[in-house]
Parts: C-alpha cells; structure tokens; sequence
C-alpha cells in the first residue's frame, strides 16, 4: 500500500497547485460543499486520485469538493448512495472499472449503470501490476507461465475478492495462458500483501499505485503489467501481453452523479476537470502515481464505459463468475 509518508506528500503536492482560475459565483453552480463519494477504504488507487482533484476543485470554484468514503459490496453501496442522491450535482461519485464489472457481477442492484448514472468526465487510466515473492522460482512472466503451467493447481493467486479487479485481471491470465492457480480471496488488498509479503501467497495482481514503493524497496517481484505498453514509473516491467498473447487491460478512473442532473451543471464540472487534466503540474501528480490523464466529454466517457462494460460482461460471463 502507498506509504501515509507518500501519501501525505502527494496530497500536499495537489494542494499547492497553481491556482487556476475561478468560475463565476454568484448563483450559480457550486454555491456550497460538494462531496466525492469513494467506495473504496483509504490508500487504494480510486482514494488517492479523488484525493488528489478535490483541493484542486476546491479551489477552482471557491467551495469545498469533500471526499468521504463508503466502502462496501465493491463500491456498490456508495454508488447506490449517488444515484439515490437529488440529481443536483452535489453528490458525485469516483466511478472506476469497478462499477463496470459489478453490473455483471452483480445480480441485484438497485441500480443500473448506464441508466441511473451520468458520467461526468474521466480522471486518468492507469495499470495494475502482477508481483510474486521474491523467493518465488520464477524471474521472468515466461518462466512464470512455464512453472504454473508444470505445476497445475499449485501456485497460489491471491485477490482482494472474488470478483474484484485484481481477481478479474488474474482470471483472465489463466484464461489466455492456458494456467490453473488457485485464487485466495483476501477483503481487500490490505489483508493480502501481508502475506503476499510473507510467501504464503505466491502471485497477485495489484494496483500499481498501491504496491510501487514496495517494489522499489525489493520486497516483491514485478513481471508484468496489464497495459499494452510499458509504465514509465516501473520501465523494466514488460508489458504482460509480451509474454501471455491477447492480454491487455487498463484501469481507469472518472466522477458520475445521479441521473438528471442538470446539463450545465454537467458541462460545468466537466470543463473543470479537463482544465485540471490540461495542467502539467497535476499530470506530474499523477505521473508519480503512474497514472495517465484521461480527458474526455461526457458523451465520450459514457460511450467509453458503455463499451468496457460490456466487453467485461462477456469475460464474466464466459468464466462463469458472480460476487460473493
């Protein structure tokens, strides 16, 4: 996990941006706090990123962006808290691939993703990575396919839970390597480094953000990344579609609200954000996190959602997956 030393630094850094202009106040949109709903516990890659645009925001439009998180069912309760909100632009949500393949996943929500929410702009794309123990045989992502594929049923993949991103990410390395491992399904990343840490657990797939400086320190063994291409802040980690063919998959980030909000306060926020995403000082920001910015009207992160969703549904589907 990234370190509260880290973590507070970044926060701190995001802080200190230049300011950038101020919108116009005076009855108009925000005229109070706005929260940023996270569903996820503190320290994971979603955390971070709203952490770090909402003093940005804050300060843009001269009222507090509070973040709060609502972790619970893989970020369903506090997206299911969004859209339950008045559609007014003053309870967002930082949307991730996690919603996208909870609407599969998932048999009974009291939502529906791309009915009941409206995507308002994305943040940033980034990478999940897979580590093993350092004391584990295999050096390269080759010789890991080769042992696990000498060794069936023996090597260990732990998850932050069945169905999350770092167990989806997995499933489809054993789908297209052609591997059996068995998944170990931790509530969270948090319970599962330890003992990734310790060897009792051999491979998983992580947020890169979350396990960088664990890397760097030696403690655990990077051979891939899930990208197409390779992480400037990890250079010497191939991408893990070198080594396993047709693998490829990228992380993302963005803020949704309640459907039928308003469109100006839509077009609003979104301006906003792009601006923010549009300012080398927040794209260093997040480049330390390995985080790509990722600009985008709304119409266009919904049509991008809308496609991720559906091409995970049919991974889903097709390994015969459901949430616990």
């Amino acid at each position: 996990m990234l370190s509260r030393r880290n973590f507070l630094r970044l926060a701190a850094g995001a802080a200190a941006l230049p300011v950038l202009p101020r919108l116009a106040r005076a009855d108009t949109y925000p005229n109070r706090p706005v929260r940023l709903l996270v569903g996820f516990p503190p320290g994971g890659v979603t955390d971070i990123v709203a952490r770090l645009i909402a003093p940005v925001l804050s300060e843009r439009f001269g009222q507090q962006f509070v973040v709060e998180n609502k972790p619970g069912a893989s970020s369903n309760i506090a997206l299911d808290e969004t859209v339950r909100a008045t559609p007014d632009g003053y309870t967002l949500f930082l949307v991730s691939a996690a919603n996208s393949f909870n609407a599969t996943l998932y048999d009974n929500l009291h939502f529906d993703l791309l009915r009941d929410v409206t995507p308002i702009a994305s943040i940033g794309r980034d990478a999940f990575i897979m580590v093993v123990n350092p004391s584990f045989p295999a050096q390269t992502g080759a010789e890991f396919v080769a042992f696990a594929k000498a060794n069936p049923g023996k090597v260990n993949m732990a998850t932050s839970g069945k169905g999350s991103t770092s167990d989806l990410y997995g499933e489809l390395f054993k789908s297209l390597a052609g591997v059996d491992m068995v998944a170990v399904h931790y509530r969270g990343v948090g319970q599962a480094l330890p003992d990734l840490l310790s060897g009792r657990v051999d491979v998983m797939f992580f947020p890169l953000v979350g396990v960088l400086a664990t890397i760097k320190a030696g403690k655990l063994r990077a051979l891939g990344v899930t990208t197409p291409t390779r992480r400037s802040v990890v250079p010497d980690v191939p991408p893990i579609g070198d080594f396993v063919k047709g693998y490829e998959d990228i992380d993302w980030t963005g803020i949704g609200t309640a459907a039928n909000t308003p469109p100006e306060v839509i077009a609003t926020l979104n301006k906003a954000v792009n601006a923010v995403l549009a300012d080398p000082v927040f794209v260093g920001k997040l480049a330390d996190l390995g985080v790509d910015p990722f600009p985008s009207t709304p119409p266009d992160f919904g049509k991008f959602i809308a496609d991720y969703t559906a091409q995970w549904g049919k991974i889903i589907r097709a390994a015969g997956l459901k949430a616990e």
